[in-house]
């Protein structure tokens, strides 16, 4: 049983700030989105800081639904891993614990489908 005062200490999930993306990830995801829309492939991006999840969402057009959601939820950390790439539809296209390696999904050129 933890005493009375030392409740009073523990931070409640109300306290708790939003989760967000630290410096370093954030030069990893717009590493990545530099070069697509330098590429003309993406064109606008939002960010979302929830208080379970920071998502980045891209957008083909500002008007659309994104087409990929780079997701951080670190209560999945030592589990599947904190990072996801997910499409459009909802399939997670990639999940794990270090950020380049979720990304390199979403690097790959597009093809030309004859």
């Amino acid at each position: 049983m933890i005493p009375i005062a030392a409740k009073a200490h523990l931070p409640s999930p109300a306290q708790a700030g939003p989760v967000t993306f630290n410096q370093s990830e954030l030069r990893v995801i717009f590493g990545l989105y530099g070069r697509k829309v330098a590429s003309g492939e993406w064109r606008d991006y939002a960010l979302d800081f929830l208080r379970d999840q920071a998502i980045f969402s891209v957008f083909r057009r500002s008007s659309e639904v994104p087409l990929y959601r780079i997701e951080k939820t670190p209560r999945l950390a030592r589990k599947q891993g904190e990072y996801a790439a997910v499409a459009a539809s909802g399939l997670i296209l990639k999940r794990g614990s270090d950020l380049a390696r979720v990304l390199a999904v979403l690097d790959r050129p597009l093809k030309i489908v004859r």
